[in-house]
């Protein structure tokens, strides 16, 4: 519905999508003036307008339109009021491929919104945030005000009672020779830095009437790299100490310095005061003014109303469902990284850090990790030999090797200690059969019990 901007609020909303992207163009619409010139059949970029609203975008700069015709009360002449630029990021509505929903908001108060997808990007006061503003200044420069011959604008002059130094040398070289300098000891007058390359050899085809004489390249001479120098020696430069240069008088505050001179002001001619900029040209039509270096731009769901529940419902019933389907279709999480990566490239030195990290962790904790014998034992469910029952088993076999030892040397020492004529022979051997005896019958106990000790242990690891 078109209405005329007068009384209640205006509400114009629109959707567009960008299919390919956009690199140079607009997509912005006129709500042409309802004037009795308009020929829609005749419809160009100068046809008179009220307001002009969409996006706009030229390389890297990102624009958001709201420019209004106001027309000047007093000569009755039309000028383009354009509203500040917007603080918000517009680059992803432009690059996203998405539809996008365009809406600007008129109050009677003055007050304006520019919205994207219901979210606020824009807003202000027509009176305070148009340029150039809708009321001129009371007053203005006088035109005909001109700046009086003796106006003295300078802050700093030279100091007028300054003299140059009697002392004050402005011929003084700012370079003078070095009186102390000494050629140093070995330095070669005769030799030259550069001689002729003695294995140089001139080409085949070179040929003295088109090229010239031929002269050997030039290479340094070999005999001044042991010495400090070669060729004709000269007394070095240094800074003149006496060098001062021009002389100039010092700078003082101007005593007569009267400021930056301004024309004085005077009433403005054309001066009002319009306090409801809000009341607009009555609006007739709507037209789209399209310059685009991209093809393919989507337009949908136009209205203007001032009824905000008759916008809201068009809203959801359009762009609503229009918004739910795109996101059904949307890839993934993982789409939606690539995208954002796509947008900001720093966003890949992320993706590599979170993915590489665990990754790098769990290779050194896997790579790294000393080998436990008990662990591989664990890995199987098969009979494994018992550490400490084999301990006990050797301990048992080595005091049984004690014993018989023992016993080897007793006997040793007993036939030794026999001799002929000894009275009590007899009964000591008997003695000593005695002994053997009992030992021995010891020693079998003692395998015996051990044997039952292997027998147990044997079942109990078996079972």
């Amino acid at each position: 519905c078109f209405l005329c901007l007068t009384k209640n609020i205006a509400f114009l909303r629109y959707e567009v999508n960008f299919q390919n992207g956009i690199e140079c163009g607009g997509a912005y619409i006129k709500l042409l003036s309802k004037t009795k010139d308009l020929i829609l059949e005749k419809f160009v970029d100068k046809t008179p307008y009220t307001i002009m609203f969409g996006p706009d975008k030229c390389g890297e700069d990102y624009k958001l339109h709201f420019i209004f015709r106001h027309k000047n009360p007093k000569t009755g002449e039309y000028e383009e009021k354009h509203a500040k630029r917007s603080d918000v990021d517009l680059k992803s509505y432009y690059t996203d491929k998405k539809t996008h929903l365009y809406s600007l908001v008129l109050n009677p108060d003055n007050t304006f919104q520019v919205l994207i997808d219901q979210t606020v990007v824009n807003s202000g006061n027509l009176l305070e945030d148009m340029t150039p503003p809708i009321n001129p200044p009371k007053e203005v420069e006088d035109p005909d005000d001109e700046k009086p011959e003796d106006w003295d604008e300078r802050p700093k002059i030279a100091d007028p009672d300054a003299v140059k130094p009697d002392d004050w040398d402005e011929d003084a070289l700012a370079k003078t020779l070095d009186e102390n300098a000494v050629k140093p000891e070995g330095w070669l007058d005769d030799e030259p830095e550069y001689i002729s390359d003695p294995d140089a050899e001139k080409p085949e085809d070179w040929d003295e009437e088109m090229d010239g004489e031929w002269e050997a390249p030039q290479v340094a001479n070999t005999k001044c790299e042991s010495a400090p120098g070669c060729g004709l020696w000269k007394v070095p430069m240094i800074d003149n100490p006496d060098y001062k240069g021009k002389w100039k008088a010092p700078m003082i505050d101007n005593p007569n310095y009267q400021g930056v001179w301004k024309p004085r002001k005077i009433s403005n001619p054309d001066y009002f005061d319009d306090l409801h900029p809000f009341k607009m040209t009555p609006i007739g039509a709507i037209g789209l003014e399209l310059w685009s270096m991209t093809s393919d731009i989507f337009f949908d769901n136009f209205i203007i109303c001032s009824d905000k529940a008759v916008v809201e419902q068009w809203t959801s019933d359009g762009w609503g469902l229009k918004r739910a389907a795109e996101g059904t279709a949307e890839s993934g999480v993982v789409g939606q990284l690539m995208s954002a990566a796509e947008e900001r490239p720093w966003l890949w030195i992320v993706y590599i850090l979170i993915i590489a990290l665990p990754v790098f962790l769990v290779i050194v904790f896997c790579c790294t990790g000393k080998k436990d014998s008990a662990a591989e034992y664990k890995k199987t469910d098969a009979p494994q030999p018992d550490v400490k029952e084999e301990e006990m088993e050797e301990e048992e076999e080595t005091k049984k090797e004690t014993e018989e030892q023992k016993i080897n040397e007793e006997e040793q020492r007993s036939d030794a200690e026999d001799a002929p004529g000894n009275a009590s022979q007899e009964e000591e051997e008997e003695e000593e059969e005695d002994e053997k005896g009992q030992r021995k019958e010891k020693s079998a106990q003692e395998k015996q019990s051990a044997e039952q000790v292997e027998e147990e242990k044997d079942s109990a690891s078996t079972n």
